[in-house]
């Protein structure tokens, strides 16, 4: 550091300091600030302020004046003139120049300033100003003391990005006595002030109308909070994907279609968006139809009945190709790829198309909020019908419900009938305290094999074998022509499954029967098959046309997940052999049974876990020329991936029952996984929606891989 004294004012002290450079763009404007500099200037300038107003700063870069004498000298007249500049566009330079100083004043002079000083405008646009050149002082009179470094508006760039935070420009008034900078939008102006008697530098902070500014939203709505929304799309699951205005932020809300403005209350955050309840309904959605079934708005069944079938179908071939690009890593870009999704199959029947239903016993009946003021006159709270969305323990009373056949609604009315009178000892059973009787009540439907006529199966879970409490139930419900089955399943464990531990026969056979594309299936109480018998004949022709079938009879099928050996069994005329692997017993058991039924002896049915499979997995099957997997709806274990790709079977046939999982494992097969250590080797040839369940939002889709 250097110290120059000058010896006509001895109270002035020049230190320059090179390490006082500021090192970034956050040092030479901040936020709230003009221009960033010393703490310290404040007292040593003498700088005004009002009361109002915060101290600004005006940055010198390598130059600190200290001011110790009361008389302060100021600034020539001549060294600012007049420029309009918009601050935001604006570099200013500083030349360093030399000039000497003339003995004698009591000020300090700029001879030369008025000469050096010049406006230029570059060939970029930016002007540029050349600023004060600093004085040269002299001592005694005579020799050159030491020369005074340049000071001065550093250049400032330009913050296109920061443009919405900076505050206004400054404007710069001059006058013989003080320099005060003020606010203005769009440049710097020289104004004539009324001469004062005090030498002063003041600076004036821009007025900031703070009742104007308004704070940023936080991009996380908070819980409880309420928003307005308007809902985009349907998102998978049938939830509504909105986005919050202004942010952007997404919060998927249940039961909000496509083109609804709503209000909203926040109600849980997940990892990258936000759950959100429907409050109060704005404007309704585009497609809106009115809801044949009463228990629409509260069910958990068909959640999409108010909205129009077509719109339905739509929004699922949009969920299943935003799937198959953003967890498959397809492209959109691929020319390849509109061959590839291939528009949705919708379903002819949208009500009555259920061969299953199941409904649930409850201690006490949920009753939505508006309806919480009606009381049942009996006092008799007991209920029997679907669970309320979210909540296990809580059972909406159905007396009628339009996705199962018009003969199965009969039953459940005449369960509904009687069940809860006090004479026959029944009781719901409690799954808080474990007590009571009745658990579900399931419904099934299929055809006879002859007749086509329509065949029911009850089956009744309880929680321990009492037949004497059932037979008031089984005696009246008998009296039907399409009931053929009624049976007891008892399941003594406390969790909430319909599946029992033994099983008996209260009236009739162990089995009803159904149709499928020509061949006759037995159904069990807890055996499964496609709900949807009618778009199943649709489902299953589509994966014949994806296996390509020779048709001579040579040709090896692996079904995997086979169930009871529908799709396998469907295709064994025109192969060679079928091998299927299933991990429920009893479903093997209705496989077996089906093949023997329907004569076929080319097939061949393994019980086993897929997802635990070995190396020695493989070794009882031939290799297979053609794989069809029916997985559930976690989809396909990587052990199992890494097999089909060992294996490299020619075709595979992916049918699926959850679109997510879907792309997810067809991703692991086309393009393999570096952190899995797993390398694809198939091609997606086409992928095809089906909608199996309408009103609903699940979705089944046929994809159909070769190998590369």
């Amino acid at each position: 550091m250097r110290i120059v004294e000058n010896p006509h004012a001895k109270n002035i002290k020049y230190t320059t300091d090179h390490r006082e450079r500021p090192r970034s763009v956050k040092n030479r404007i901040n936020g709230d600030r003009h221009l960033n500099v010393l703490p310290d200037l404040d007292h040593r300038f003498n700088v005004r302020k009002t009361e109002t107003e915060q101290q600004s700063l005006f940055s010198t870069r390598n130059l600190q004046f200290s001011y110790e004498d009361k008389e302060k000298r100021v600034l020539d007249k001549d060294a600012v003139e007049e420029s309009h500049i918009e601050i935001k566009n604006a570099e200013i330079l500083i030349e360093k120049q030399e000039d000497e100083m003339r003995e004698g004043s009591t000020g300090i002079s700029y001879g030369s300033c008025s000469r050096s000083r010049v406006l230029e405008k570059s060939r970029t646009g930016i002007v540029n100003v050349l600023a004060f050149k600093p004085p040269i002082f002299r001592a005694n009179g005579g020799a050159m003391a030491s020369i005074m470094p340049n000071f001065g508006l550093r250049r400032l760039p330009l913050l296109n990005k920061f443009r919405s935070t900076l505050p206004p420009p400054v404007r710069f008034h001059r006058s013989s006595t003080s320099i005060a900078i003020s606010s203005s939008e769009s440049s710097y102006e020289d104004s004539e002030e009324p001469k004062s008697n005090t030498h002063t530098l003041s600076i004036e902070e821009p007025q900031i109308n703070k009742s104007k500014s308004k704070k940023p939203k936080p991009l996380f709505p908070k819980r409880g909070e309420t928003l307005e929304l308007v809902c985009e799309s349907l998102a998978f699951k049938g939830k509504g994907l909105c986005k919050v205005e202004d942010t952007g932020y997404v919060v998927m809300c249940d039961r909000a279609l496509p083109g609804e403005r709503f209000v909203g209350r926040v109600t849980r955050k997940k990892n990258n968006y936000s759950e959100v309840t429907k409050v109060k309904t704005l404007n309704p959605h585009r497609d809106m139809v009115e809801a044949p079934c009463e228990y629409s708005s509260n069910c958990g069944g068909c959640r999409t009945q108010n909205l129009l079938y077509e719109a339905q179908v739509s929004a699922k071939e949009e969920q299943v190709r935003d799937l198959v690009v953003h967890v498959g890593k397809f492209s959109y870009k691929d020319p390849e790829f509109e061959n590839v999704m291939k528009p949705i199959v919708p379903c002819n029947l949208q009500f009555h198309y259920r061969n299953k239903m199941e409904f649930s016993f409850g201690p006490k009946r949920w009753l939505p909020k508006e309806q919480m003021v009606e009381k049942n006159e009996d006092g008799n709270l007991f209920s029997l019908g679907l669970h309320a969305p979210g909540f296990f323990d809580k059972v909406l009373n159905v007396d009628k419900c339009f996705l199962q056949s018009e003969p199965a609604n009969k039953v459940l009315a005449a369960v509904q009938e009687c069940w809860r009178n006090p004479e026959l000892g029944l009781s719901p059973y409690d799954c808080h305290s474990h007590a009571g009787f009745l658990k579900h009540l399931t419904i099934r439907s299929g055809r006879d094999v002859d007749t086509q006529a329509p065949q029911l199966m009850v089956n009744f879970v309880t929680s321990s074998y009492k037949p004497e409490l059932l037979k008031p139930l089984v005696d009246k419900l008998a009296v039907f022509p399409e009931v053929v089955s009624i049976m007891n399943n008892i399941n003594t464990a406390v969790g909430n499954t319909s599946v029992g531990e033994k099983e008996y026969t209260l009236y009739g056979k162990a089995t009803i029967t159904e149709i499928l594309r020509g061949l006759a299936f037995e159904i069990s109480a807890n055996s499964f098959f496609q709900t949807n018998a009618h778009q199943a004949e649709i489902l299953y022709k589509l994966v014949e046309d994806c296996a390509g079938l020779k048709g001579d009879g040579s040709e090896i099928v692996l079904d995997l997940f086979c169930g009871t050996g529908t799709i396998g069994l469907t295709l064994a005329k025109k192969v060679k052999h079928v091998y299927g692997y299933e991990v429920v017993p009893e479903a093997i058991s209705d496989a077996r049974r089906n093949a023997k039924l329907n004569g076929l002896h080319n097939a061949t049915f393994i019980q086993g876990d897929l997802n635990k499979i070995g190396e020695s997995f493989g070794k009882d099957f031939q290799k297979p020329d053609i794989v069809i997997s029916d997985p559930n709806r976690p989809g396909m274990h990587t052990n199992l991936i890494k097999y089909l790709l060992k294996l490299k079977a020619p075709r595979i046939v992916y049918v699926s029952c959850n679109p997510a999982t879907c792309a997810r494992d067809l991703d692991l097969l086309c393009h393999g996984s570096v952190d899995q250590k797993i390398q694809g080797c198939y091609r997606l040839r086409s992928i095809q929606p089906v909608d199996m369940f309408p009103h609903t939002p699940h979705i089944e889709c046929v994809c159909l891989l070769e190998l590369c």
